[in-house]
């Protein structure tokens, strides 16, 4: 058995791409400006013996999808299941379980387009829309990016003040919480397996925490799988229903869709070869699938926990407010079941903090790089992409209470699933272009599928902004300023439609320069209305 070595993802000079192939990033767009998470790509082994499936093949693909499944696990889903538990029981897992498997859906375009094409989704958009609406898409994916590291880094500070019993105060915690992110971004100088090991650790910290939770809470399994299987939910009103549209929310991260296409560049695939993106293609969708799954057993351990210890409880049963949320919810099982079980539900919180703001980082660097296709150094590009997020945050933990963070759960939740169709829309017109794609492009079912999950997204969010209206300060300017901002969303999602029911008929041009360090990347100058400019993919850069 030997190692594949060398990409051979070269096209030859001024070559265009065959018919009904996809197109494809050159060896020299292995090493782009979003690259630095991967400055070494991972070989993928023979295996003859076992020619349809091999599980050596299978490690060494191995790992972007559990990075990609922590944003599956950040305190915005925690607390999003905590709440579900504790308003609708069991109810609700079925949401949650639907949720996550549209997200599996979602997931695998996102890891295809990153396969076939070698390149991320931000460089796609920013090589296929005019400069307007790609600015315009890049500022919604940024909201999106903030308001998780919001709920990342507060929940990652609400750990620090439990287990320190008061002692940290929150603004503490979130210097604290982005001090050791960039400490421990400094693994993947160590290489990317290194790092990819340390997430795993970070998971399976999860894993044995809310375990032990969910074992010392003992839910009845009857119940709970009832729950999980029957799509029912007697005798729910709107709360209920608005925890439901929440779940979507929390679990479906539009900025996660941009992170998967990039993390999955990590591994040597010849992408001139056919079956290796077919096989490639496979072995990663298992491995997603294989992470999604514990992602989702985690969920279900939280919302369990809550659903049988704090559903139904009176006042004088649990605190003082017959709400629960991340920090409240360690109190009520310090409460109940010890002081324990509080740290140690610190700890599962702590970790899926930590590990989802390193991702974080990471998502941010490769959105604004791609999108906006920037030079800079690496360490400038992590200070510049951190403190456009974590700046708001470092506000709102210093001249805000512990209560008043955590409630903001519900708020950021619909700010994600407000940004839903500005990844969905473009993963589905990219994976279903046959000039893109090539052989691989999505089948009429995915096509119209997704479509439709597209079409629900998008009607849940104006559903959403109909209910939030109501809680508004009854003002006329305030309604002004609403009715300006639904109408310019909704008037941007019906471009992105509208490009996405565009032919794409004529062919992407691929060139690669003499110096063998930089692609052009050219399209027609009617294709989604750009201009024939030409756009470097990008160039090696200084790093650390």
């Amino acid at each position: 058995m030997e190692d594949r070595t060398g990409s051979g993802d070269g096209e030859g000079e001024g070559s265009a791409p065959k018919e009904n192939q996809p197109i494809k990033a050159s060896s020299a767009s292995s090493t782009s400006i979003a690259s630095t998470y991967f400055n070494n790509k991972i070989p993928i082994p023979e295996d003859v013996q076992h020619p349809v499936f091999s599980l050596r093949k299978l490690w060494a693909f191995t790992g972007p999808g559990f990075l990609m499944s922590i944003a599956y696990l950040d305190p915005g889903n925690i607390e999003s299941d905590l709440r579900s538990g504790s308003v609708a029981k069991f109810k609700l897992l079925w949401v949650l379980m639907s949720a996550t498997f549209l997200g599996l859906l979602m997931q695998r375009l996102s890891a295809r387009l990153g396969v076939v094409t070698g390149m991320h989704l931000a460089e796609v958009c920013y090589r296929s829309y005019p400069r307007i609406p790609r600015i315009a898409l890049w500022i919604m994916v940024e909201i999106a990016i903030i308001g998780s590291d919001m709920q990342e880094v507060i929940g990652t500070a609400i750990a620090f003040y439990i287990l320190s019993d008061g002692k940290i105060p929150l603004y503490a915690g979130v210097l604290i919480t982005i001090a050791d992110t960039f400490t421990f971004l400094l693994l993947d100088k160590y290489g990317l397996r290194k790092l990819e090991a340390f997430f795993a650790v970070l998971i399976l910290i999860m894993v044995v925490t809310f375990g032990y939770e969910y074992i010392i809470v003992s839910p009845d399994q009857p119940s709970l799988l009832r729950g999980m299987f029957v799509p029912y939910c007697e005798g729910c009103g709107p709360e209920q229903i608005l925890q439901a549209v929440a779940i979507i929310g929390a679990i479906i991260m539009p900025h996660n869709i941009y992170l998967h296409s990039a993390l999955v560049k990590s591994r040597d695939i010849d992408r001139t070869k056919k079956d290796q993106v077919q096989e490639a293609n496979k072995y990663f969708f298992v491995e997603a699938a294989i992470a999604l799954f514990v992602s989702f057993l985690i969920n279900v351990f939280v919302t369990a926990v809550f659903a049988e210890g704090f559903y139904g409880r009176n006042v004088t049963q649990v605190t003082t407010k017959l709400e629960v949320d991340i920090f409240r919810g360690g109190v009520f099982l310090g409460c109940q079941f010890g002081l324990a079980a509080m740290y140690i539900w610190a700890v599962g919180i702590l970790a899926a903090g930590q590990s989802s703001t390193m991702t974080g980082t990471y998502t941010g660097q490769f959105v604004m790089e791609g999108f906006l296709n920037l030079k800079w150094k690496r360490w400038v590009r992590v200070l510049f992409t951190r403190s456009i997020a974590i700046f708001p945050t470092i506000l709102v933990a210093t001249f805000s209470g512990i209560q008043d963070l955590t409630v903001m759960n519900d708020m950021l939740n619909v700010l994600m699933s407000l940004q839903l169709p500005f990844a969905l829309i473009p993963i589905l017109t990219f994976t279903s272009s046959e000039t893109i794609m090539g052989d691989f492009k999505n089948g009429r079912f995915m096509t119209i599928f997704t479509s439709l999950l597209a079409v629900v997204v998008i009607g849940i969010n104006l559903f959403f902004i109909s209910v939030y209206v109501h809680s508004l300060p009854n003002h006329w300017a305030m309604y002004l300023l609403v009715s300006v901002l639904v109408l310019m969303y909704i008037m941007f999602v019906i471009y992105l439609c509208l490009s996405c029911l565009k032919p794409r008929e004529t062919p992407y041009v691929l060139s690669e320069s003499i110096s063998g360090t930089s692609l052009d990347f050219q399209a027609d100058a009617t294709d989604f209305g750009s201009t024939s400019e030409t756009r470097p993919v990008g160039e090696e850069q200084e790093e650390f």
